[in-house]
């Protein structure tokens, strides 16, 4: 499996043959002014919810592709009003798909689509695929359900947690994160985009999941790791 930063929360994803991308948000992003997403063509568009910051590019990019987006039923309604194919999932449920198996857990957050639109509860994926368990937590506070992820999806080979505070688990929440997910390669998502959720001390945060014998990350756009 091969995950690559765009900036914010986005990862395009290539596994098993096919490619997937988790909430573009490329267009507006002035730190990701280097990726042109008129030139990216998956298989697939996560949805995480349905907030600006991580479904900019969603629309562009599935139509560009004739993708399919994958997101909660509310979500994937609101792009197949726009001829979009999707396909829908809620908490708890998984789905075997042709890049392997995804499951839609809990995140504590909010979610509204960029016309105003309910999103339906926001929610993060586990990815099992080619022998890789990845989990991807979208925008999320620090909550218990965490601990169920190792106890229902097995032992994950890494995590995408969001770090940047504000309005997600800053790193001190995540490395908490990371303790109940039994977890320990993070790669750190949701920073420095803009004022709000800029992370000071990097050296700092990455220090101090070091103590715990773990590993974060926290990528440059372009960045680019194998699991």
């Amino acid at each position: 499996m091969k995950i690559k930063f765009l900036g914010h929360s986005c990862f395009l994803i290539e596994t098993q043959g096919k490619k997937l991308i988790v909430d573009p948000f490329i267009s507006p992003n002035e730190l990701a002014k280097d990726v042109d997403a008129n030139e990216i063509r998956v298989d697939y568009v996560l949805l995480t919810h349905g907030h600006g910051d991580h479904v900019a590019d969603a629309e562009l990019i599935a139509k560009n592709s004739d993708a399919t987006i994958i997101s909660n039923f509310e979500i994937v309604s609101w792009y197949e009003e726009k001829g979009i194919k999707g396909h829908p999932m809620n908490h708890g449920g998984k789905r075997s798909f042709d890049f392997g198996e995804l499951k839609y857990v809990n995140a504590i957050h909010s979610s509204v689509l960029p016309d105003g639109t309910y999103g339906g509860n926001p929610g993060g994926f586990i990815l099992k695929s080619g022998g890789i368990t990845l989990y991807i937590a979208g925008d999320t506070a620090l909550h218990m359900d965490m601990k169920l992820i190792p106890m229902t999806s097995g032992k994950l080979n890494a995590a995408i947690l969001p770090v940047g505070d504000n309005f997600t688990m800053g790193t001190d929440d995540a490395l908490i994160a990371a303790e109940f997910i039994e977890c320990d390669k993070i790669i750190g998502c949701h920073f420095d985009t803009f004022g709000y959720i800029v992370i000071e001390d990097k050296e700092a945060a990455v220090a101090d999941f070091k103590s715990k014998n773990k590993e974060l990350i926290l990528p440059q756009i372009g960045y680019e790791i194998s699991i």
